[in-house]
Order: C-alpha cells, then structure tokens, then sequence
C-alpha cells in the first residue's frame, strides 16, 4: 500500500509492504507531499506540485528507483484526477488555467489528448480495461458525468439539475466484473445509490437511501458496495447488495472513519479516529498495517454533543471542555470551512492545543454544512454567511445561558471559509465575540472571485446565483469588506501570497479598510499558498494564534509586540486547510 504521513515534520508519501512490515519513504520534497498512489502493478505515483499546487504526476516502482513522469508532454497544472490500470495504461486530469485538459497514454509514455474542456472538471475513473473514462463537473450541472471513450467520443451525458436531483460518480467495477459505474444521486431530501452500464443507461436503487451524505467504493467481487456515510459528527458503515437488494449495517467503532477499503478475503481496512484518539488504521483480519505517528499520552478534554433550537432544526454543537477548573471556561469557537464540510467527532491539533491551554471548543455544524442532509445543506434563509453567523450566535447564547461559557472571554478561529465566517461575525455582530483570528480568509468576495481558480468561481456562482456582475448586492451584503469599519474585537489575520483561493490583494485591501477605521489588528503574512504540507509553519500558527486569544481573552501579558501587515507578504509559517 501506499500512505503519506509526518516525515520530519512534513507530509510525504511511503509504501508500506504488510509481509516485511517495512515502510519506505519516496518522496521528500521541500513544500512535502500529500497526493499518492498506487496502480495494479505497484508502481506508486505521487503529484509534484509547487505552493500554488501547480505540477505533475511522477512515479516510480514500489521496491525503489528512478523518478519518471507518469506521461510526458503534459503541461504543468493543477491536479485533477489519477487513474492508472493494470495493463499499464494511465489517465490524468490537468488543470489549465480556465480549462481541464484530459490526457492517456501507457505509464512513463506520451500522454494523448482525449479532450479539453472549459471550467474545472475532475477525472473520476478509467475501465481496468483502459476504454472508457468518467469526467465529472458540477453535481447540479446539466452535464454532471460525463462518459467517454479514450478517443474522446462520448458515449453518455448523465444531468445533476434535472427532476432526478444532483449526481457524482464514484468508481467503475473492478476487472473480470461486468463495467458497472457506482453513482450517488440526492432525491429530495435523501441520497440514494445509483449505478450506469451501457446496457441499461442509469438506474437509481431506491432500496439504498440515507438521509445524510455518504460515498462508497466496490467490494472486490464488484457484487456489493462498502458505504461510508458521515451522519451527525460521526461515520457509519454499510454494505449494499444489489443482487439482494438489502442494505446491512457493518460494524464500526464510534467517531469517524476518514477512510474504509474492503480487500480479498473478507479483509476490511479503515483510518479510525475519534476526539480523544489520533488517526489509526485497522484491519478486521489483523493485516500488518503501519503504525502512524500518535500523540504521547491521553489526550485532555472531554466531548459533549449539544442541540441549539434553530429555523431550520437543531444546530449540533461537539463541546469540548477542559479536565480542570470549573464551568463557565473562557472558549473558543472553531468554525469549519468548506462550506460543504463539517466538524466531525475527530482528532484535532487545535482543539487539542486549546483545551489542554484551559479553553473550552465549540466546533458547529451551522447550516450548509454536510451531514446533515440536503435541506439543512441548501438553508440559506438569511443570506450567504449572515445564515452561518446566525447559528454561530445562537450557539454563543445557548452556551452562555446553560453557565458552559464566558461571554467575556469567547473569541472565533476559523481557516479558509471559516475564516471569512471569522471576519463576517466581527463585522455583523461586534462585541459578542471578544477576539477573532482568520487564516487564509475570503474578505472581499467580488475581488476573490475575480482572481480565484475556475472551481472556486463555480461554487461562488452556485451560492450566490451567479457572478459578481449579475448579483452585486448578494455579493457585497455577505462580503466581509463592507462590515470593516464596524470591526470593535481584536483580530488577528493571516494570509498567504500565493493563494489562489483566497487571493492576497482581497485581504490586503480588508487590511487596509480595518486600518482606516482604527480597527485593532495583527496581521501575520506567509509566503505560501492555500494549501501546504509542512506540520513546522502549522506549529508556527498554531502557536501565534493561541497566544493572541490568550492575550485577549484572559489578559496574559504581551512578551512580544504586534506584527504589524507586511506589504509585500513576506513571512515564514503556513497552515493547511480547506477550502
């Protein structure tokens, strides 16, 4: 198998051989490494990319040697999709600027050109026979799935906005099983499983719904499915049988399960976690599996889940609360980006930094989020982000009436989309939160789209209904921007030249406008981009920013003065996150 994991405090890829219980390590790159794979034949790939996630796909065989590029004559881009067979032959996704381009070829070979296409699209899959290729766009587009040839003729057009609701595709059969593609298709308010095959077009199992997100990947015998479906803050396991029709429950522990694999001979290998336990992988027949690196000890804190009453239902909040001193704690709320994501009952640095510092965490599953089914995903009620800083506000009074909180002492960290909730919070509602910090946020959605990479323009044009031209008001009502000068709470900001999702120039201009009105802020720049694998510059932040809320929520004694913005961005640390 291969994995990627810490190597001297960076994401690289490793193979792992289960009969020497020996890891290897193949990549070591200066920016780390966190996409790899690992095709029939054992060759493993991984994506060669610079801060700004540009590059390309290399590879080398499983025992060792010489870096080769996965197939040549393909421009440098951005990566969307891998998929290689086992007679050699090898499919990439690239994308260029405002297109995708799809390129096939034999594995170290020259890559043909089966299509380009306009926007962002990702390849989802390739026959183990090397025939037919699977394109994905938007789940809601009329051309959801697209299927064609390695020549690049079509052979079937599959719609997400149509009466039968949104579509992805997930994965092709595996070889010597008849060519079946496994689809999930939201209905309404639930997710069913779906499948495609030349003969009968596609079929939805209406035997296989769930009423909360889920995604899943063929049992070897391609005869079932192994359904991993995230529901409320926690995983659940099943396994579909379409021959039987039946939808059986598969046991798995409590928290979340980031990945589960079904192998021959009834092996089942997952990627557990939980709040108080670091990511581990496990096999049901007790395959040698690598030990990942863990933290020393019992991790502090403990979990409570707790329902706020809202519009649109519940809000479910996971509550982690220090082991000493006594209730109400001063507290921070940890909003998740995305926005389709959520917070899961799972392992986090930063939780785990905060609680054991003697903050309490509220971690929120606000509207938009996932895993809690297409309804509370499509709540918009109060427009883009105001709906979020809604049900983040509602969470603060709940928590200040039930005595679990300080409201004097409660300050907002958010990454990416968490952190443009961050700054639209501090700007909507000042005072209620005492301190905020933003990392690699959205603070002027107009210019953001103006500059962002094609697939962050799409999701900005789904949320909003179209593009800052063709719905001005959307836009500057849920910017950040137009609330600066009403910022009261102390904020620290970071960012990242290079950012290509939250692009630098938006959130100098924020800086700018805090500066005009007098707001108090820190600022801290880094010369990175959106994404990055190196745990040190993480630490860096990490570090930073529970300083800053322990300075401004419990009046710790400043050692070091304010960094004030830098122009140009210059700056050392990084944080991962997602977008």
């Amino acid at each position: 198998m291969v994995f990627t994991a810490d190597a001297d405090g960076r994401c690289e890829v490793f193979t792992w051989d289960a009969g020497t219980r020996r890891a290897r390590r193949v990549t070591d790159r200066p920016g780390g490494t966190l996409h790899g794979a690992i095709d029939a034949d054992a060759h493993v790939w991984w994506f060669a990319e610079d801060a700004r996630g540009v590059g390309h796909w290399r590879f080398q065989p499983f025992t060792g040697g010489s870096d080769l590029p996965g197939l040549t004559g393909v421009p440098d881009g951005t990566a969307r999709g891998l998929a290689v067979t086992g007679g050699a032959t090898a499919a990439v996704g690239i994308g260029l600027d405002d297109s995708t381009t799809v390129r096939v070829g034999p594995r170290g070979g020259p890559g043909r050109e089966v299509t380009r296409v306009d926007g962002a699209v990702s390849l989802t899959g390739l026959t183990p026979a090397g025939d037919l290729l699977v394109l994905s766009r938007a789940a809601d587009s009329p051309r959801a799935v697209t299927l064609l040839t390695t020549t690049g003729a079509e052979v079937a057009v599959l719609p997400g906005d149509g009466p039968h609701g949104r579509l992805w595709a997930l994965g092709f059969t595996p070889a010597g099983v008849h060519t079946t593609l496994l689809l999930v298709r939201e209905h309404e308010d639930r997710y069913l499983l779906a499948t495609w095959t030349a003969a009968t077009g596609a079929l939805t199992h209406a035997w296989c719904a769930l009423d909360t997100q889920f995604t899943a990947r063929w049992y070897p015998d391609g005869r079932s499915a192994l359904i991993r479906q995230d529901r409320h803050g926690r995983s659940l396991l099943h396994r579909a049988d379409f021959a039987r029709r039946t939808l059986e429950p598969v046991p798995a522990p409590p928290g979340t399960l980031l990945d589960a694999a079904p192998h021959p001979g009834g092996d089942l290998h997952t990627l557990w976690t939980d709040s108080s336990h670091p990511p581990r992988m496990t096999s049901t027949v007790g395959t040698p599996l690598p030990p990942l690196g863990t933290v020393e000890g019992r991790v502090p804190g403990t979990l409570r889940d707790l329902r706020t009453p809202g519009p649109d239902g519940p809000v479910h909040t996971l509550l982690s609360l220090p082991e000493s001193g006594r209730a109400p704690y001063p507290a921070v709320f940890l909003v998740h980006g995305g926005p389709a994501d959520h917070d899961r009952d799972a392992y986090d640095g930063t939780v785990h930094s905060l609680v054991a510092s003697g903050f309490a965490v509220a971690r929120v599953n606000y509207r938009g989020s996932t895993g809690y089914g297409p309804r509370w995903q499509r709540a918009h009620r109060d427009g883009v982000g105001h709906t979020q800083v809604a049900d983040l506000a509602a969470v603060h009074a709940d928590l200040t009436a039930r005595r679990l909180i300080r409201p004097d002492a409660t300050g907002l960290w958010g990454s990416s989309w968490g952190g443009y909730l961050v700054l639209l919070a501090l700007g909507t509602r000042p005072g209620l939160w005492r301190a905020g910090v933003a990392v690699k946020p959205v603070a002027d959605y107009a210019a953001a789209h103006a500059v962002a990479a094609p697939a962050l323009r799409a999701l900005d044009e789904r949320l909003f209904g179209g593009t800052p031209e063709q719905v001005p008001d959307a836009y500057a009502h849920s910017s950040p921007i137009r609330y600066a000068d009403r910022v009261r709470d102390p904020l620290l900001v970071v960012a990242a030249t290079h950012d290509t999702k939250c692009p630098a120039a938006q959130v100098r201009s924020y800086l700018a406008a805090l500066d005009e009105a007098g707001a108090r802020h820190e600022s801290l720049w880094l010369d990175t981009g959106h994404d990055g694998y190196d745990g040190a510059d993480h630490v860096n932040v990490l570090r930073r920013a529970v300083l800053f809320l322990d300075q401004r929520l419990r009046g710790t004694t400043r050692t070091t003065p304010p960094r004030r913005p830098a122009p140009s961005g210059a700056g050392s640390a990084h944080h991962t996150v997602k977008h």
